[in-house]
């Protein structure tokens, strides 16, 4: 720890500084948060907090400061408050004071814990600011009431500062099948608000607001980001105040009643992330090194997948799902899964969500043989469910309809025929939890894809009607935690009509996510690199679809669709059984070319190149070590100029010489591409020569693409 008179602290790990004003008994105000300033001795963090103080006139009120990680209105913040709650009315301006603070080095970072107290109010406060090894930073609090009068939690938002040079913020939008849309805007003085209020971060929700100098990208530009690590309702916010103080801010939106304390009771907020990067690779690398160093992070090679979903829909039986497995394995597949469709009643989505019986009229002599057929193949086998829905039409509605959320004005508006099953009661959670231990243990099944397809809109607990979305998500974490404890070597993926629900919380329980419902290799292109900021691709499932996607009806080249399913976790979504041998062939090149090249797809640092012609992009992987890596160029529309001209590789190692190689796992040569005379034999250059002017890129036809395979020539 470094600290001058006890009143600063500097926190260093993984590239990142934060430097912490923490005097007079107040609670921390970052002073810094960004690139590593390198040890700095007590002379100097004085003088970086003495330059960092505002002239100040009449009034602190209207003057800058720096900014509190848990802004107090007590204290002369005009805009939103870190924590909003009261007791009927009273204690509902709090001020923290009488702060003591502590510093501890844990694996590879550094912590900052600091107590506070309001006396007057009868609160107490914790807060926890880290930065990790992997240079992530993330925060925390956790309030106690001190008092025998119950305290109403409404909100409790924490901070980072971003500096006057992000003069623009990146957040983003999109739909069911189109996630991750990105939307800039000027950072404004103001409140720019990302509210998600169904129950989980949601299709339209951000993921991540970032803030960076004008027109950053990939490769350039400072940039700051935050994150929320929960699956339920949030707001992220970045707030300009007319001092020019500005900042990132983030916290779960709490419904009427859902956090009220008793005395002696506490409240955790959820963490806060932050990452910050010069450009959105190295921003996201942050997130990436982070999630690979959990403990839970896969070890094994990801396995490729076969989902029966877009292949046969609803229309299961053993024979059809057989050969299909057989298939599959035949082609390199190593897990084989059975998506939406094998129990009760299940001929469609208007019926039967909660009864997790196989059906016996389509399965007479139960999963049993199939799992076991699969298993015969080499293959593990996986099982989709839906916990937490519940159609009207059920079993289990017709006897527990208490069981269904209801705010006071019955179940709700429908969504896909289908509504919220209210784990908060006891028995609906023991209900579910064990049909599938059953499922689980009979079928020893390996995999489990975990969809969420309603929002949880008037999601009131009976018979009370009091709101339990909050519950729910905490529910929903319990029961996929009590399953990777009793089945060891489970793996879950979380799909919420696709990417609705993806966030550092649900992924500390589950070990894929399922970005979109939309297998169009157009569309995905856009959607998994935006996951990728904070997703690393081992992740981020990604299907071979159908030559005609069945979500936008556009028709793409095989080849097309297997390059953009290359940069994930392997998948296919097609039905095999009706696919000529020439296609089935072409699938199997691409199984092979991923299995042989995931380990660096699956560990090395992910980089995208910023190119000036709109209609272009070129993402790669490059390995730890240099060594090697593997890009893609693709065309996604007609560009105005023609050829696209040269693109660069970034990532390289400057001083190593690597030799250039265009690959084609399926097809020789994409149709209608123009080649530059490189491309035939190769080239070889120093990586720093590869990442600044770069190479004459190929003349394609929208919507294909091109891998070039690059190592260095003293590998």
């Amino acid at each position: 720890m470094n600290a001058v008179d006890g009143s600063v602290v500097q926190l260093r790990a993984g590239g990142t500084s934060i430097i912490a004003l923490v005097d007079a008994g107040r609670l921390p105000r970052i002073v810094h948060w960004g690139a590593d300033l390198g040890e700095l001795d007590d002379a100097a963090l004085s003088a970086i907090v003495l330059s960092a103080l505002p002239a100040v006139g009449d009034s602190a009120v209207s003057y800058p400061q720096p900014v509190p990680v848990l802004p107090q209105l007590a204290e002369g913040w005009l805009g939103r408050p870190g924590l909003s709650g009261s007791s009927d009315g009273t204690r509902w301006a709090p001020k923290f004071g009488a702060a003591s603070t502590s510093v501890e080095t844990r694996d590879g970072g550094q912590i900052l814990r600091c107590d506070a107290v309001d006396a007057e109010y009868g609160l107490s406060l914790s807060i926890e600011i880290e930065v990790l090894a992997s240079g992530l930073a993330r925060q925390r609090a956790t309030l106690v009431n001190e008092r025998g009068e119950s305290y109403r939690v409404d909100g409790l938002e924490l901070a980072f500062p971003v500096p006057v040079t992000a003069t623009e913020v990146l957040d983003f939008t999109g739909r069911w099948s189109l996630e991750k849309v990105p939307q800039r805007r000027p950072f404004h003085i103001g409140a720019w608000l990302r509210e998600s209020r169904g129950g989980k971060p949601g299709l339209e929700h951000t993921m991540l607001l970032a803030a960076g100098e004008a027109g950053f990208g990939f490769q350039s530009g400072a940039v700051w980001a935050v994150h929320l690590g929960w699956s339920g309702n949030q707001v992220l916010a970045a707030e300009r105040m007319p001092s020019g103080v500005q900042h990132l801010s983030a916290g779960e939106i709490i419904l009427p009643g859902e956090v009220t304390l008793a005395a002696g009771e506490r409240y955790t907020s959820p963490w806060l992330y932050g990452s910050w990067g010069n450009g959105l690779d190295e921003l996201a690398g942050r997130f990436h090194n982070e999630i690979r160093s959990w403990p839970q992070h896969p070890s094994s090679p990801r396995p490729v997948i076969l989902n029966t979903w877009e292949a046969v829909y609803f229309n299961h039986d053993l024979a059809t799902l057989s050969a299909l497995a057989e298939k599959g394995a035949a082609l390199g597949v190593e897990r084989f899964v059975v998506d939406d469709g094998w129990f009760l009643g299940r001929r469609s989505d208007r019926t039967s969500l909660g009864d997790w019986t196989v059906d016996p009229a389509v399965w007479p002599m139960g999963l049993e043989p199939l799992a076991q057929r699969v298993r015969e193949l080499g293959m593990e086998f996986g099982l989709w469910f839906e916990p937490e829905m519940i159609n009207l039409d059920s079993e289990l509605a017709r006897t527990h309809p208490e069981w269904i959320f209801d705010a006071g004005h019955g179940a709700g508006i429908p969504s896909r025929y289908q509504h919220v099953l209210d784990l908060g009661h006891e028995g609906a959670y023991a209900h579910v939890r064990d049909a599938m231990f059953a499922l689980v243990g009979a079928l020893d099944i390996a995999y489990i894809k975990w969809d969420h397809n309603r929002y949880l809109l008037d999601a009131g607990h009976s018979p009370s009607g009091r709101p339990g979305a909050r519950v729910q998500t905490l529910q929903a974490y319990r029961l996929m935690a009590e399953l990777k404890q009793a089945f060891p070597g489970l793996e879950i993926e979380s799909c919420a009509s696709g990417g609705g629900r993806i966030d550092l919380g649900v992924l500390a329980h589950t070990d894929r996510v399922w970005p979109s419902d939309c297998n169009d290799p157009h569309e995905r292109l856009e959607i998994q690199r935006w996951t990728g900021l904070m997703v690393p691709p081992e992740y981020q499932g990604t299907h071979i679809g159908a030559a005609e996607s069945h979500t936008t009806h556009r028709i793409h080249p095989l080849d097309y669709r297997a390059e953009k399913a290359l940069w994930g976790h392997l998948g296919v979504e097609l039905n095999l059984l009706e696919e000529d041998e020439a296609t089935l062939a072409t699938v199997g090149s691409w199984i092979a070319f991923h299995r042989e090249h995931r380990g660096l797809l699956h560990s090395g640092r992910v980089v995208h190149a910023d190119l000036p012609n709109a209609a272009t992009r070129l993402q790669g992987v490059v390995a730890r070590d240099g060594a090697e890596a593997l890009y893609a160029f693709s065309v996604t529309e007609r560009p105005a100029n023609w050829p696209p001209g040269r693109v660069t590789l970034p990532g390289l190692d400057g001083e190593r010489s690597y030799r250039v190689s265009a690959v084609f796992p399926g097809t020789p040569l994409p149709e209608g591409a123009v080649v530059p005379p490189w491309l035939w034999s190769g080239v070889t250059l120093p990586g720093r020569v590869l990442g600044t002017i770069g190479i004459e890129a190929p003349s394609l036809d929208p919507d294909t693409s091109m891998l070039f395979h690059v190592t260095a020539v003293d590998a």
